[in-house]
């Protein structure tokens, strides 16, 4: 391929951008929106390179419609879940994702969704600037204590042990978590001496807060539903940094209703950023609009990964983080 051209379907950090015009010849997408169908479709036929998000849906007639032009899809984001990655594979186009860079500030997010919930801190800024607060009382705004509670898990790799440590070593929790592969002992160790259960409802049963952290897809869709919230401690709280579809937001109000719920963090929705507007009707549900990586650091070292691993392919190599 003598000069690829590339398109970046959404703005990145304007470093990143620079970077990736010396590769090849680079259309910028613009607006900052998500890509249509149509739109996917022609670049179907124009484009040697495709580098879109996480929220870029492609749609399945994609891939036999590239087949023999777009050679890469080089996403920006650790979350392939918007790629059929069969199809790609079928039709001839590599896939790539950016893992390892967001670890830590996604588990920063996911901590900080648990303790704004458990401790209420969205409510109480709301009370305070809405010029309601009447001043400290003993029985005003009760939250859940978090040092020493018992933490559940469901999904143990990179972010999932970086939360893990956060909230042992931060606050003493006790860590619970599942996930279908036999964890070593040392990465227990490593993560708070982590107990591995057999099931997501033994970890819900144990859990005083309840973090997910693994992929979205076919595998995990709506894998937090009814039945994981009957099998919860009462009086748990959820914390979603993952996937929106992950959880079945049906059952979620249903758990917010009957109290076997106490409050929810989360980052993620079902069909975002559409949001139901049911949402809004609980004061106990912190609602974040998909920040897990948005720090400068991170979402620069995003866009980097998605050109490594870009550059690597052009030159005939296999990139460090291809997927298909």
């Amino acid at each position: 391929m003598s000069t690829p051209k590339i398109l970046v379907t959404r703005r990145w950090p304007q470093e990143t951008l620079d970077r990736v015009a010396e590769v090849g010849d680079v259309t910028f997408r613009d607006p900052d929106t998500t890509m249509s169908q149509d739109e996917f479709m022609a670049a179907a036929r124009e484009y040697d390179v495709i580098m879109p998000t996480v929220s870029d849906k492609i749609p399945a007639e994609f891939y036999p419609a590239a087949k023999g032009k777009v050679k890469i899809l080089a996403s920006y984001g650790v979350g392939y879940n918007h790629i059929d990655v069969d199809a790609a594979r079928a039709n001839d186009i590599a896939v790539t994702n950016t893992p390892d860079v967001l670890t830590d500030c996604t588990a920063d997010l996911a901590m900080g969704l648990l303790l704004t919930a458990a401790r209420r801190i969205g409510e109480g800024e709301r009370e305070t600037r809405a010029g309601k607060w009447e001043g400290w009382r003993p029985t005003h705004m009760i939250g859940k204590k978090v040092s020493g509670a018992t933490l559940g898990i469901v999904g143990f790799g990179r972010i999932g042990q970086a939360m893990a440590k956060r909230a042992h070593f931060g606050f003493g929790m006790k860590i619970v978590f599942q996930d279908a592969w036999e964890v070593p002992d040392d990465i227990k160790a490593a993560a708070g001496n982590a107990t591995q259960l057999s099931s997501i409802n033994e970890v819900a049963a144990h859990s005083d807060f309840l973090s997910l952290h693994c992929p979205g897809g076919a595998d995990t869709f709506k894998l937090i539903n009814a039945e994981v919230f009957g099998a919860m401690k009462k009086g748990c709280i959820l914390v979603n940094s993952a996937r929106g579809d992950v959880v079945d937001e049906d059952a979620l109000f249903d758990a917010l209703d009957s109290g076997k719920l106490t409050a929810a963090g989360l980052d993620v929705y079902m069909g975002e950023p559409a949001l139901d507007p049911r949402f809004l009707k609980y004061e106990n549900i912190v609602l974040a609009p998909h920040l897990g990586s948005a720090t400068d650091g991170t979402r620069n070292a995003m866009g980097h990964r998605a050109i490594d691993n870009l550059e690597a392919f052009l030159a005939g190599e296999k990139p460090r983080d291809l997927v298909s």
